[in-house]
C-alpha cells in the first residue's frame, strides 16, 4: 500500500512538472521572458482578488451576522490568516527548490477552492476562521511562488520593476475586488452574492496555473552559475538578525503589514462608527490598495534607480504620517486623501522589500531568504490585529491607530540608522543636486526605457 501511494505521489508530480524549462536554453530578462512573466502577473491578480473578496466585508459580517462586538474577536480572522500565511511563506521558500515553484503554485490554488463557499454559507464565526486558514495557505503558496518565479525570470536587471508589476497586479486586484464586493453587499446583502466573485477567481487562477505556467528551475540553475554573491551560512538567522540589510528590511516588512492588518480590520469599524455607509467604507478601503497597486508601476522602477534604503525610509515615513493624522480627519475627502498618502508610502516599500532581498542573496539562497522575510512580514498581520484589538477595546479606535502610526515611524528610523546602500544609486533627497543629477544622467539612471547600470 505504501509503495502504491509513493508511486501515485511521484506520478502526480511528474504530471505537474511536464511543462518545464531546459536549462541549456534559458535566458533571463523581462523582454526575453515576457510571455511567462505576463501570465504570472495575471495569476497574481487572481491571487490578490481572493484577499480583496473579504477585505471590506468580514468585520461587518462579524457584527451583523454573528453579533460579535469585541474588536479582538472581530479581528481574529486576520490573526488566523496572518499566522497561517506567514508559516506557509516560510515553507514555500524552503520547499521551492525541492518540489518546484509551479507545483506549489498549483497546490495553493487547490487550497483556495473551498474558501468562497465557506464564506457564503458559514453558520458560525469558527467557519469563517477555517476559511481564513485555507486562504492563508493559498496566499502563502501562490503569491510567494509568483514572486520568486518572476525574480528567476528577470535576473539581475529589472528586479524592482518586475516586483512592482507583480505587486501592482496583486494589490490592484485587492482594491477592485474589495470595491466590487462592497458594492454587491450594499445592493444585495453581505452574503452570499459578493462571494460569487471568489468562485470565478479560483477557477481562473487554477486553470491558468495548471495549463500555462512553466517552472523556472532552469533559470535558477543558470543564475547560480554566474553569481558572485557569497552563500549565507544560516539563511534564517541572516535574514532575521545578523545581516544588516536583510534584517532591517525584514523588520520594516513586519511593521508594514502590521499597519496594513490594522487598516484591514479597524478602518471599516472606525469609519462605520463615524457614520459612513457600507459603500463609502468600500471606497476608502479600496483607494488605499488601489494607490498601493498602481503606484508600484512607478515605485518598482524607482527602486531600480535609487538607493533602496532611501526608498524604504521615505515610504515608511509617509505611512506613519498618514496613520497619525487619520483619527483627526473628519470628511470623506480627508479619509480618501490619507488613504492615498498611505497607499503611496506602501507602494514605495513593497517592491523595494523584495528587490532588496534578491539583491543581497545568492540565487540558491534567494527562495529561502524570501520565505523567511515573508514569514516575518506576514506575521505583522497577526501582530497588528492583536495589538489593534487590545488597544481598541481598552482605549479606543483612535488610540489604536495612533499607536500603530508611532510604531511605523520608529521603523523608518531603524532603516535610517541601520541600513546601507549596496550600489552607487542616488538617494531621493540627492536627486535635486546639480552635480548628482549630472552623474546620475551619465549612468543612465533616469532613462526609464533602459536598464539602470547602478541599481
Amino acid at each position: 500500500m505504501a509503495a502504491l501511494v509513493h508511486l501515485c505521489y511521484n506520478s502526480y508530480f511528474l504530471m505537474l512538472t511536464h511543462n518545464t524549462t531546459n536549462t541549456a536554453q534559458v535566458k533571463t530578462g523581462l523582454r526575453e521572458n515576457i510571455s511567462q512573466f505576463s501570465l504570472l502577473v495575471l495569476v497574481n491578480a487572481f491571487v490578490g482578488g481572493m484577499v480583496g473578496m473579504e477585505r471590506s466585508l468580514l468585520p461587518q459580517i462579524a457584527d451583523a451576522d454573528f453579533h460579535i462586538a469585541a474588536k479582538t474577536a472581530i479581528l481574529s480572522f486576520i490573526v488566523v490568516f496572518g499566522v497561517v500565511k506567514a508559516a506557509t511563506n516560510y515553507f514555500t521558500g524552503a520547499l521551492a527548490d525541492k518540489f518546484g515553484r509551479r507545483n506549489l503554485l498549483i497546490a495553493g490554488w487547490l487550497f483556495a477552492v473551498p474558501v468562497p463557499f465557506i464564506l457564503m454559507w458559514a453558520g458560525s464565526w469558527n467557519w469563517i476562521l477555517v476559511a481564513n486558514v485555507l486562504l492563508g495557505i493559498n496566499q502563502g503558496l501562490a503569491w510567494s511562488s509568483t514572486v520568486v518565479m518572476k525574480i528567476d525570470l528577470v535576473g539581475d536587471k529589472d528586479r524592482g520593476f518586475a516586483m512592482g508589476l507583480n505587486e501592482f497586479a496583486g494589490y490592484l486586484s485587492v482594491a477592485l475586488v474589495a470595491l466590487a464586493t462592497g458594492v454587491a453587499a450594499a445592493n444585495y446583502g453581505l452574503r452570499p452574492y459578493p462571494f460569487y466573485i471568489g468562485i470565478a477567481l479560483v477557477v481562473a487562477g487554477l486553470l491558468t496555473s495548471w495549463l500555462f505556467i512553466k517552472d523556472t528551475a532552469g533559470h535558477v540553475a543558470a543564475a547560480a552559475g554566474i553569481s558572485n554573491l557569497p552563500r549565507l551560512k544560516n539563511v534564517f538567522l541572516a535574514t532575521t538578525f545578523t545581516n544588516r540589510n536583510l534584517s532591517t528590511v525584514t523588520q520594516a516588512g513586519l511593521v508594514n503589514n502590521l499597519n496594513d492588518g490594522m487598516a484591514w480590520g479597524l478602518f471599516p469599524v472606525f469609519l462605520a462608527a463615524r457614520g459612513f455607509s457600507i459603500a463609502q467604507i468600500a471606497v476608502v478601503t479600496a483607494v488605499y490598495p488601489a494607490v498601493w497597486g498602481f503606484g508600484q508601476l512607478v515605485t518598482g522602477r524607482m527602486s531600480d534607480k535609487f538607493c533602496k534604503k532611501s526608498m524604504l525610509f521615505w515610504g515608511m515615513l509617509l505611512q506613519a504620517l498618514a496613520l497619525l493624522m487619520f483619527p483627526f480627519a473628519g470628511t470623506m475627502a480627508h479619509f480618501i486623501g490619507l488613504a492615498v498618502i498611505m497607499g503611496w508610502g506602501t507602494a514605495m516599500v513593497y517592491p523595494t522589500f523584495l528587490a532588496t532581498i534578491a539583491e543581497n542573496t545568492h540565487p540558491l539562497d534567494r527562495a529561502k531568504s524570501m520565505g523567511v522575510f515573508r514569514l516575518w512580514r506576514d506575521l505583522g498581520y497577526a501582530i497588528g490585529a492583536v495589538l489593534t484589538g487590545i488597544i481598541a477595546d481598552m482605549a479606543g479606535n483612535e488610540e489604536a491607530i495612533i499607536f500603530i502610526g508611532a510604531l511605523t515611524m520608529l521603523s523608518s528610523l531603524v532603516i535610517d540608522r541601520r541600513m546601507s546602500c549596496r550600489t552607487n544609486a542616488p538617494k531621493l533627497t540627492e536627486i535635486f543636486s546639480g552635480n548628482r543629477r549630472k552623474q546620475v544622467e551619465n549612468e543612465e539612471v533616469y532613462n526609464p526605457c533602459r536598464i539602470a547600470k547602478v541599481a
